[in-house]
């Protein structure tokens, strides 16, 4: 009988709090949101910053690694043409760019 109490179990019943049972899976959910959901969220909101502020002549890259100087913006369909050499012009979506170059 000493056995079978010390073994964490009560004969014939589950046994303990429910409140203490849930109680790792409530602190996970806290340690969840701000480790992956927050920052996640922090870095979207910057990157909208920075889409917004694009003016010609900033030099980007795309999610393609293709590197560019900003040509045109056409704020209606979201096209941002990159200029990638002499006579080279690609348009782009704005949500491809992922980044400014210094």
């Amino acid at each position: 009988m000493l056995a079978l109490l010390l073994m964490g179990g009560a004969p014939g019943g589950q046994g303990g709090n429910p409140i203490l049972q849930m109680l790792p899976l409530l602190l996970i959910i806290p340690i969840f949101y701000l480790f992956l959901i927050r920052p996640q969220q922090k870095k979207q909101k910057e990157h909208q910053k920075l889409l917004a502020e694009l003016k010609r002549g900033d030099k980007v890259v795309t999610n393609s690694g293709i590197i560019g100087s900003i040509w045109g913006i056409n704020e209606k369909d979201n096209v941002i043409v990159l200029k990638v050499g002499e006579e080279t012009k690609i348009e782009f979506l704005r949500s491809a760019i992922a980044g400014k170059l210094e």
